[in-house]
């Protein structure tokens, strides 16, 4: 099956739409993606080269960006110069041409010819999202935006001295979410009254919203300064355990029956007692477990320290509490399971090869739409502007 026909094949709940995608870095290819994989037709444009992101790290032998291939699975890919008045041109028409389910624009770029007034003018019910660095235009990057919302200062174990990053890019990832569920709303819209709309983001808002929202903002509001607690969760109680074997494991009790089961399966009932007496606690709140979180791990950490990882498998199996052995990515890689997920699909990417990549995570009608590999830059150039191939 070709992978024009896997693209048909995987249309679904966004069937018939069309959003061109002038963009770089993670939040806005992430949304198109988003897009693409629940049906849309999705044209991402480059300029000739690509943009700052086409050779980022990961790469193949070959040099070609694991990276782009993965945030742009199932896009068309054009390109056009975007300095030109031709390529801009070009642009221009491809985002305000008419019909339905078109004049959908999603972009990180902050270019005139792009411009909301300029693109309206030509197309009033222009649906147009744009992402920013901070709301007032200001440039940033998740990077930069996560260092100035104070998670990095609660991150880390206790007594560390100075931020903590986290790998993973959280704010793009919520952003490009965000930018997706924008898009389809302001569609949904648009269909029942004909009104386009300007919707904008920035990602530091993104940022500042999860920290209010989760309780972060209140809590510094209340006069409480969160503390770090290394791996530790914070007002219950979880924590990591190292197996006899050497193996680690997180483990996390947010219920009573998760607590209970916890304590009954490592054999620890009387002992988690005797502490709970001679502390006057009540370990069936989550603040006094929380509260005496080290003594607590002191006393699991024996029991797992006395098992292998088989062993614990075997005991936590049919409980309720919450576990997961720590694993590398290469331990991810290897495991089964990963092959046997439906979300994965082998698929074989231009400069890279077959390797297993992830479709969309949400499931429609029981049905796991598969990954489609990325195109190849300016793939589909010719198909979108026909000229552009004969000249």
């Amino acid at each position: 099956m070709s992978r024009k026909d896997t693209m048909v094949e995987a249309a679904g709940l966004l069937e018939g739409l069309r959003v061109v995608e002038v963009s770089s870095f993670v939040a806005a290819p992430l949304g198109g993606m988003t897009l693409a994989q629940l049906g849309a037709e999705v044209i991402r444009v480059d300029p000739p080269g690509g943009g700052p992101d086409i050779g980022r790290w990961p790469v193949a032998e070959s040099g070609t960006s694991m990276y782009w291939a993965g945030l742009n699975k199932g896009k068309r890919s054009v390109t056009a110069d975007l300095r030109s008045p031709e390529g801009q041109r070009r642009i221009a028409d491809l985002v305000t041409e008419a019909g339905e389910g078109r004049g959908i624009l999603l972009t990180n770029a902050a270019r005139p010819f792009l411009d909301d007034d300029v693109l309206r003018a030509r197309r009033p019910d222009l649906i147009h999202l744009r992402i920013r660095g901070g709301n007032d235009g200001a440039p940033a990057v998740d990077y930069t935006v996560n260092a100035g919302t104070g998670f990095p200062m609660v991150t880390g174990p206790p007594g560390h001295d100075g931020p903590v990053n986290h790998v993973l890019p959280a704010w793009d990832i919520a952003c490009g979410l965000y930018a997706a569920l924008g898009i389809a709303a302001a569609e949904r819209r648009r269909g029942r009254t004909g009104e386009g709309c300007f919707l904008r983001i920035a990602l530091r808002d993104v940022a500042l919203a999860m920290a209010g929202n989760l309780g972060f903002l209140a809590e510094a509001q209340a006069g409480i300064a969160r503390e770090r607690v290394g791996n530790h969760l914070y007002g219950t109680f979880g924590r990591d355990f190292t197996c006899r074997d050497g193996e680690r494991v997180m483990v996390v009790a947010l219920t009573p029956r998760h607590w209970n089961d916890l304590v009954a399966v490592t054999g620890m009932t009387a002992a988690v007692g005797a502490l709970e007496d001679g502390l006057g606690a009540d370990f069936g709140h989550d603040a006094d477990r929380y509260t005496y979180r080290e003594a607590l791990a002191a006393l699991f950490g024996r029991w797992f320290g006395e098992h292998t990882i088989g062993e614990v498998t075997a005991a936590l199996a049919g409980t309720a509490v919450l576990w997961e052995r720590y694993r590398t990515f290469t331990d991810l890689v290897a495991d089964p399971g990963l092959r046997a997920n439906p979300l994965m699909t082998t698929v074989d990417q231009p400069g890279v090869g077959p390797y297993l990549a992830p479709g969309s995570p949400l499931s429609v009608d029981g049905w796991t739409p598969p990954a489609v590999p990325a195109p190849s830059l300016g793939e589909h150039t010719g198909e979108v502007w026909p000229e552009e191939a004969t000249s």
